[in-house]
């Protein structure tokens, strides 16, 4: 029988109207004010974007993107599996240190680095031993954005890996297979899905984290300043037109990949409703 909708009345309609004021004021019309702002002064943006400064900020924040996606997918994998399939003591711990990132401040992290890798940090002499700047350089920035993009590949992967059990792994195993070719025949396939959510929402971490590379990067231009570092040089220079461009490109950037998650995801409720 076909479902009818019916509009919300009395307290419902009070919960729907609050809700709707909620997210215009927080969301629709700061994202609006600042479409509004950039169509207005359209040609000054796109002459501050098209900066070698500018470049440099976004191809450095791709980078960093680039380097997490890679490095915390091969992480988030592998720690799932160690996590979600083995037992061993401190797993616990183990557990609960990965979501460290989550809880936080990005100043904090980007704190701990400058007393680890800094000038008087306790891998300084090691590293000007070997001629290695890390800190005001770009090392750090990939080291941040590793950090705080660390958890969110691994636990879209070990959700998925607890859900599906491991009764295919185990046949497989039973059949002859060794373990690297359970892994890519049976393991890989089943948490695709969870590594593209993951990867996901990396990617949108990772280009919008300012308070660590801040801090450990200096936000030198052309050296250490990413799209959220150059959008702080340029509100603080009085260059509004850079600011609000770049701030409108991640916003875009930041939808667009929701977009994908939300689409990914309801792939996974789909193919869960037609099992």
């Amino acid at each position: 029988m076909r479902s009818v909708r019916r509009r919300p009345r009395g307290a419902a309609a009070v919960v729907f109207g609050g809700v709707a004021v909620w997210l215009t004021v927080l969301l629709l019309l700061p994202l609006g004010a600042l479409v509004v702002t950039v169509a207005g002064s359209a040609q000054d943006v796109l002459t501050q974007l098209t900066t070698q400064q500018a470049f440099d900020a976004l191809a450095l924040s791709l980078t960093a993107a680039i380097v997490s996606i890679v490095g915390n997918g091969v992480f988030g994998v592998a720690g799932a599996l160690v996590i979600v399939r083995q037992r061993f003591f401190g797993r616990s711990l183990l557990d609960a240190a990965v979501d460290v990132p989550l809880a936080l401040s990005p100043v904090i992290t980007g704190l701990g680095f400058l007393l680890v890798f800094g000038r008087s940090g306790l891998l300084h002499p090691i590293l000007d031993a070997l001629g290695i700047t890390v800190v005001f350089a770009w090392p750090s920035v990939l080291l941040a954005t590793l950090f705080v993009t660390l958890p969110f590949t691994l636990r879209e992967v070990a959700l998925v890996l607890e859900e599906i059990g491991d009764t295919e792994e185990q046949a497989a195993a039973t059949l002859g297979a060794s373990a690297w070719q359970t892994f890519w025949r049976v393991t890989f396939p089943n948490i695709r899905n969870g590594l593209v959510i993951g990867t996901t929402l990396t990617t949108a971490r990772a280009l919008g984290e300012f308070g660590a590379v801040l801090v450990v990067g200096g936000s030198i231009a052309s050296r250490t300043e990413t799209a959220t570092t150059f959008i702080h040089a340029a509100i603080e220079e009085r260059h509004e037109a850079a600011a609000y461009g770049m701030a409108l490109l991640l916003a875009a950037a930041a939808i667009a990949l929701l977009w994908v998650l939300q689409r990914d995801r309801s792939a996974i409720t789909t193919q869960k409703g037609g099992v």
